[in-house]
């Protein structure tokens, strides 16, 4: 254990982190894919490019956040990877965060990291937040720059309000291919969430995104299946997954992804059979999940990383994700 001011730097493992998320304590768990349960399946997966070095900061009984890092020589970067962690974070404790900023770069260059390569991250993340302003007030090189985006809506109290937010058009177009679904055979939507149903059901998912665009085929190597298999038994584990599906005349013509967390729905991934393309099957099975987390009563539907047109369509606004490189040296 090494000191930083006041406060001490521990090092931890995938299962102590879990420990610490179960423990209730103050830390602010907000970033989705930071969750140890996430991580492990990643780095059990696809892990690479530098070892584990998770941090834990506090004083006492009082833990004031939590660091994922990988180390890769003299560089620290946030633990999981831009094409499957949609943005990441440290998880920092309310008032906590200056101390544990400034405690963790003492501590960083302390045992040698030269560079701090972080993101993607979220405008309002701890990084931009708070880490930026504290590297350059402790007078470290500080480069933060938007590289991508992301979108999310709130969501309203009932379905029909969230039809209202819509433009005309898009109401007009998402009853049409409403009814030219249900006109082309009997449409049955269904949600898998139990353990044991997602080990199942999430081989049906792999094989509806490989009869997809020849890039998604092309995306789900070996590896990646198995990170997906992983994910999705970790996260129904904590009952986070939610994977519906849109059958056909008892087919499967489309899937989507989602996790449940924090009241805010992510849409993490999609598919469809191409089969079923002209039936715009792909978007009402996103359609549905909104209707659901309406129903459910959830805050914020997140469409997660990537500008497509149907997430502005949907109500989507942008929320700009930055890297952030820190010199230390």
């Amino acid at each position: 254990m090494r000191t930083g001011g006041a406060y001490s730097v521990a090092n931890e493992t995938f299962e102590s982190l879990a420990s610490l998320r179960r423990a209730n304590n103050a830390l602010r768990w907000s970033c989705l894919f930071v969750l140890p349960p996430w991580l492990q399946a990643w780095w059990t997966t696809l892990g690479s490019g530098g070892n584990p070095y998770l941090l834990s900061i506090g004083r006492g009984g009082d833990l004031a956040g939590v660091a994922p890092l990988l180390v890769d020589g003299e560089q620290a970067r946030l633990m999981g990877d831009g094409d499957v962690c949609d943005y990441l974070d440290f998880v920092v404790a309310p008032e906590r965060e200056e101390e544990f900023c400034k405690t963790l770069l003492e501590h960083l260059r302390g045992v040698g990291i030269a560079r701090l390569d972080l993101g993607p991250v979220r405008v309002d993340s701890v990084v931009m937040t708070w880490l930026v302003p504290v590297a350059e007030k402790l007078g470290y090189e500080v480069a933060a720059h938007p590289e991508e985006v992301s979108l999310e809506m709130g969501l309203p109290a009932t379905w029909d309000a969230f039809l209202l937010t819509l433009s005309g058009k898009e109401r007009h177009e998402i009853r049409r291919k409403l009814r030219r679904l249900t006109e082309a055979g009997p449409v049955r939507y269904r949600l898998v969430e139990g353990r044991n149903d997602v080990e199942r059901e999430i081989e049906t998912f792999l094989i509806l995104f490989a009869m997809n665009r020849t890039d998604k085929a092309v995306f789900m190597t070996g590896r990646m299946a198995s990170f997906f298999r992983s994910l999705a038994t970790a996260m129904a584990a904590e009952k986070m997954v939610r994977l519906f599906f849109l059958d056909l005349d008892g087919i499967a013509a489309a899937t989507v992804m989602c996790f449940d967390y924090n009241a805010t729905v992510y849409l993490y991934n999609n598919a469809y059979n191409e089969q079923f393309r002209a039936l715009s099957v792909g978007l009402l099975c996103k359609v549905f999940s909104i209707r659901d987390s309406i129903e459910r009563r959830r805050r914020t539907y997140d469409f997660l990383k990537g500008g497509e047109a149907y997430k502005d369509r949907l109500g989507g606004t942008p929320v700009t994700l930055y890297r952030c490189r820190v010199a230390l040296r």
